[in-house]
């Protein structure tokens, strides 16, 4: 049984472990004739790479792409696509400690339980290193967008780190590529910096985060009722990545307090189609894409591997106090940013690849007939 591998015609499968020779993805169901190379897709590994600043895991790694079939002369050719991300600054070492101890919070003890053996050099699969590949697959997912849906755009960005929120009064797009949070907030940006450097030169600690996804430019139709829903596999995508524990889309959480008046976003006929007066459905009614702004968030837990020691077990059942050497992530909630966008263009390339195939992108008419 394979539990390796998410979507359903645009289909992927990540493999590898973070102190092994490399890791990556096979991509099957990427269309022909999409224009894709290897600099297509090391832009957005770029932003997920770690040791660009002091605020990320300072293990050195360039990640740097390797497309091993799948394309020819610049193009898809429609096989599977293999993706290959070597290895380069692996230190194992830093981990003997812990080869009989179980993290607490981390996944070291339900590995153990499940398998009866574990690669504790980084974690394995469990680390967030594996999410290198799901960033390279979406690099493939975003060219085909590109190419078959250009007017979507995807974007990603911190909303909240710890208990230290942004003010949405002072939300600018542009700010978000010039910190190292992608921090839509500068004034919440600077205030985050000071707080990571305490946090993990004197605290000796790690803290969680909540990453805000949006799609632009979708158009209304993808999704399907029940069991094939837009939002199901949206969530599906976000819980699977390493740390994530909860995922909200519109309103979210915060549509339990809210009544039908307060939550309906109302319909008004627009020059080109209908308008909606608000999104608190987050772009998504009954499973299914209305057109306006996707808008989800998920929550990062704290990193678990920390300076600080924290009680625990070895293998044996014997107690142990933990300390976490290495190089880890204070907020691994900001290379999150990158992986949750990769998911969500993976995600919507997928569910427009089972529309065509359904319906052809036949829709129901709104409005009086074109003449």
């Amino acid at each position: 049984m394979s539990l390796n591998s998410y979507g359903h015609l645009f289909r992927v499968t990540t493999w590898g472990e973070s102190h092994g020779p490399a890791l990556g993805a096979t991509v099957d169901g990427c269309p022909p004739n999409v224009p894709l190379d290897e600099a297509a897709i090391q832009v957005w590994l770029d932003k997920r790479r770690p040791g660009q600043n002091r605020m990320t895991t300072q293990r050195n790694e360039p990640d740097a792409i390797e497309i091993l079939s799948g394309v020819f002369e610049g193009k898809t050719t429609g096989t599977p696509i293999q993706l290959m991300i070597r290895n380069t600054d692996q230190r194992s070492r830093d981990y003997g400690d812990i080869a009989e101890t179980f993290r607490p919070g981390h996944a070291d003890i339900t590995y153990w339980q499940k398998y009866g053996i574990r690669d504790y050099r980084g974690g394995g699969r469990s680390s967030a290193r594996e999410t290198a590949a799901r960033v390279a697959a979406g690099g493939v997912a975003r060219a085909a967008l590109a190419a078959l849906l250009p007017g979507v755009e995807v974007r990603g960005y911190m909303v909240q780190m710890g208990e230290k929120t942004i003010d949405r009064a002072r939300f600018d797009w542009d700010a978000i590529d010039r910190n190292p949070f992608w921090c839509p907030d500068p004034e919440a940006a600077t205030e985050w910096e000071t707080y990571l450097d305490w946090l993990r030169k004197d605290d000796h600690n790690s803290v969680g985060a909540m990453i805000e996804v949006v799609a632009r430019g979708v158009p209304a139709g993808l999704g399907a009722p029940v069991y094939g829903k837009l939002d199901t596999d949206l969530a599906a995508a976000m819980m699977s990545i390493n740390a994530v524990k909860g995922v909200e889309i519109g309103e979210g959480m915060a549509a339990a307090g809210l009544t039908g008046r307060a939550n309906a976003d109302e319909i008004f006929m627009g020059p080109e189609g209908p308008e909606f007066s608000s999104n608190h459905a987050g772009g998504i009614l009954g499973g299914i894409s209305s057109g306006q702004d996707i808008v989800l968030r998920f929550a990062v837990k704290p990193t678990s591997s920390i300076l600080s020691p924290r009680a625990s077990i070895r293998k044996d059942g014997t107690a142990a106090e933990v300390v976490t050497k290495g190089r880890h992530d204070p907020c691994v909630g900001i290379r999150a940013v990158p992986v949750g966008e990769a998911m969500m263009a993976a995600v919507i390339l997928d569910h427009f690849l089972l529309d065509r195939g359904q319906t052809g992108g036949t829709r129901g008419q709104i409005g009086p007939p074109a003449s």
